[in-house]
């Protein structure tokens, strides 16, 4: 390695969120400065890169992550910290990967739902990550169409043996886990998890340091070199490696020629209100994540502090909000109205990676460069299995990444230009079919 470094400022920008104003330790990792010679490249410092480039470090590669802002500045560090076993998508890939696993699709994706929360459990245990890690989930049901659906995923987890790990609620069972009248049942779930996602990025950027691996902040990549010398360039120094794995999700316009039209960018909102005290535990005295069964859905939990983490609704033209709190406060008021009023300390936007068909997009550009992208609104878990599927294709062991990438993905001509209209078409009409079902 010949490249000096640049210090960077911990009050370099993060995005004003609860997640920022509580983080265990702030990062202060280098700008790149000169030439760095490594064995893989990822360029990305969100949950795709950080966890493959763990995967890749255990692995005993020499590994460097470019990040253009912070660990974990994207949708990683902004998100509503649930990991569930709900995989955007899975009807897609039910159809498209039986071409190749035949009977074995449905166990292949129905392993896949909970490889994420096992990876994760294991990390934060082995490199002693504090996250607020909690276990409990509940999945609720708005409307008694919900419940049929909850009802045929319960039945599916008794015959994969969960059966001590979930339980159907009616609307008695849901007033005894939470004190709102809006649902009519639910599905509880403690396998399911809840987390501080930005600590728990950062505490995996940290481990993977420890096992060798080099970060630059602020550090954006102009240029991706092809080729059997492959490299990425950035304004102040460049990374040659033997592999290159483009993890940057929808925060980049790197290789438009290939990637342009297949990920757009859409809006959601959070809000964190003001510490609740004793009310945090009357409205949810399990402290159990929740989302309901709407296709645009809102989706809330307790943070370690006792406040109200909710988010919901979407924007899909690709623009912030102007107003989170002004447009989620009847959210929070419909579901909990003994919290109307209630201060809200932190609003903030995360931009998740929407692909058409819902399907993650793994793929090569060149012989020696890869990418991996689009979660769709689950990316906790879904980035962590994705992650040490790269990191065994990388390191020669094809077959689940195989099963990705001969997936069909949609592309969208003209691609955020007419993207994002479309998407703001697509959710107007599954919005419009939830309100006749």
């Amino acid at each position: 390695m010949n490249a000096a470094i640049e210090p960077v400022t911990p009050a370099a920008e993060r995005c004003p969120s609860y997640y920022s104003a509580t983080l265990n330790q702030e990062t202060d990792y280098p700008t790149l400065k000169g030439e760095v010679s490594v064995d893989v490249v990822i360029i990305g410092g969100g949950f795709t890169g950080v966890a493959s480039a763990v995967e890749l470090a255990e692995r005993g590669l020499k590994v460097a992550i470019v990040e253009a802002n912070k660990i974990g500045w994207g949708a990683t560090g902004r998100n509503g910290g649930q990991v569930t076993g709900s995989l955007s998508g899975d009807a897609a890939m039910r159809k498209q990967m039986r071409n190749s696993l035949g009977e074995e699709v449905d166990d292949f994706i129905w392993h896949l739902r909970w490889r994420g929360h096992a990876i994760i459990e294991q990390r934060v245990a082995k490199y002693g990550i504090a996250c607020d890690l909690k276990h409990g989930h509940l999945h609720a049901a708005m409307k008694p169409v919900h419940m049929q659906e909850l009802e045929a995923s319960y039945a599916e987890a008794m015959r994969r043996g969960m059966g001590d790990q979930v339980s159907l609620l009616d609307r008695d069972g849901v007033r005894s886990h939470l004190a709102s009248e809006l649902y009519c049942g639910a599905l509880k779930n403690s396998r399911n998890m809840h987390l501080h996602p930005l600590n728990l990025c950062i505490g995996e950027a940290r481990a993977a340091e420890s096992l060798g691996a080099l970060i630059f902040e602020h550090s954006e990549v102009l240029q991706i070199v092809h080729g059997a010398k492959p490299a990425v360039v950035t304004a102040g120094g460049r990374i040659e490696a033997k592999q290159v794995l483009l993890a940057g999700d929808v925060y980049h316009k790197l290789e438009p020629g290939k990637l342009k039209g297949l990920i757009f960018p859409a809006m959601g909102g959070i809000v964190a209100s003001a510490p609740l005290g004793e009310r945090a535990q009357e409205i949810n005295p399990q402290d159990l994540a929740v989302y309901d069964c709407r296709f645009v859905l809102d989706y809330y939990r307790l943070t370690a502090d006792g406040r109200l983490l909710f988010g919901g609704g979407c924007n899909y033209s690709g623009r912030d909000s102007r107003d989170i709190a002004g447009e989620l406060r009847p959210a929070i008021e419909r579901t909990f109205p003994q919290l109307k009023g209630v201060a809200i300390d932190f609003q903030w936007s995360c931009a998740m990676g929407i692909v058409v068909n819902r399907i993650p997009q793994l793929g090569k550009l060149s012989d020696h460069v890869w990418y991996c992208q689009g979660y769709s609104g689950h990316g906790i878990a879904t980035s962590h299995i994705m992650g040490e599927i790269m990191a065994k294709a990388i390191t020669g062991d094809l077959e689940r990444f195989d099963t990705f990438a001969a997936c069909r993905q949609i592309r969208v001509p003209l691609g955020d230009q007419l993207g994002n209209p479309l998407l703001a078409v697509g959710m107007w009409y599954y919005q419009l079919l939830e309100k006749l079902r």
